[in-house]
């Protein structure tokens, strides 16, 4: 078999998925492990919700709604959002490709910082355009070097706010004065995935820069239902912009993206307001427990506004990875992304936090980290 690759096709490094549980746990030899390195939801998904993606199993022979009326609608409800500036996506991942087929050609330039989420270099690869990666600066994005590397060529500007994995937010003061030094042509996107555990008034006020554009680029916002909502399953995301903007989004979006139970499972959950204050509570307060815990075993764990965070094990990490993985216990080397001795973890249900913090005490001595 013969085939004709092209280069940028050719180059792109897959993504590397995790093993799932079921085969970690015969591959090691555990049973009942947690996992706590996928930033997912530790409570899981609203009753509501997975009441209402089964009711409309017995619909499956028909397509769904391709415009995702009522669930757009309850977003603008939610958000505050006009109905014509929301468009859904088969996660937020999905929204991501659009803007990316809608704005990138061959040889258009697209900025984001390293380390973040990997899928937004790997879909302006795919479209052959160029990725200009500008490096965290203490674990920060790094605004003044991500403005200085915009050139007549640049279509996009990726900034993951709060940023994976170091967790760390861009406050509305640097953002308004990164923003005015800029071209009007670029289209900056925040990457908002983790924004429901960020406090009300830490957040930027998208919806004014998106209404309000004169003397500043295009700003859009990603959502996510895969994080504080619990639906990762059903893969549901949303981007906010102006509707300009969303209108292309729409000429490049697939009809029917948002299959019928993942429709009906996010409407539902928008409506489970105490499932979702039950989630954004006990994340914080786990958050503050594990990093007094951590930080009496002799480890540093590093600020947070998300449900993860960054703790430096003062060793090896992916050889603690390891180690935990002997306990049951799944958390994420951060070995690839640069930061050899850290490990990240997501915030877990308060029995899940207590197993972390006994398996990491047992490691920790195992390896004589501290």
């Amino acid at each position: 078999m013969k085939l004709n690759i092209p280069k940028n096709i050719a180059d792109i490094i897959p993504y590397p998925p995790g093993k799932p549980l079921e085969e970690l746990e015969r591959e090691y030899g555990i049973k009942n492990s947690i996992k706590l390195a996928s930033n997912e939801n530790p409570w899981g998904p609203s009753p509501k919700a997975v009441m209402a993606a089964r009711e409309t199993l017995s619909g499956l022979h028909r397509y769904p709604d391709g415009s995702s009326y009522h669930l757009t609608n309850a977003l603008a409800e939610w958000t505050g959002a006009a109905p014509e500036e929301i468009i859904l996506g088969n996660g937020s991942n999905e929204v991501i490709e659009f803007l990316v087929k809608a704005f990138v050609r061959s040889g258009d330039e697209v900025v984001t910082s390293h380390p973040s989420f990997l899928m937004y270099q790997k879909f302006v690869q795919v479209r052959g355009g160029t990725n200009v990666v500008i490096p965290l600066r203490e674990m920060n994005h790094d605004l003044e070097a991500i403005a200085a590397a915009v050139t007549e060529r640049t279509k996009l500007i990726f900034l993951d706010n709060p940023n994976n994995p170091c967790a760390t937010l861009v406050s509305k003061e640097d953002f308004a004065t990164f923003l005015h030094k800029l071209p009007e042509e670029v289209v900056v996107v925040l990457d908002e995935a983790y924004i429901d555990f960020v406090e009300p008034e830490q957040r930027i006020d998208v919806l004014s820069l998106i209404r309000e554009p004169e003397g500043i680029p295009a700003v859009v916002t990603l959502r996510t239902f895969s994080k504080a909502f619990g639906l990762s399953g059903l893969r549901v995301g949303f981007g906010i912009m102006h509707a300009d903007i969303a209108s292309l989004l729409h000429r490049v979006r697939q009809p029917f993206n948002i299959n019928l139970p993942a429709q009906a499972g996010a409407l539902a959950a928008l409506t489970d307001i105490e499932h979702y204050e039950k989630t954004i509570n006990g994340t914080a307060a786990g958050r503050e427990w594990l990093s007094e815990q951590v930080h009496a075993l002799g480890c540093v764990p590093y600020p947070s506004c998300t449900n993860f965070f960054l703790i430096d094990v003062q060793g090896d990490a992916t050889a603690l990875y390891e180690a935990m993985l002997y306990k049951g216990v799944i958390v994420r080397s951060m070995k690839a992304y640069g930061y050899p001795n850290f490990i990240r973890i997501t915030i877990g249900t308060e029995a899940e936090n207590q197993r972390f913090v006994t398996a990491l005490q047992d490691c920790l001595q195992e390896l004589s980290y501290v």
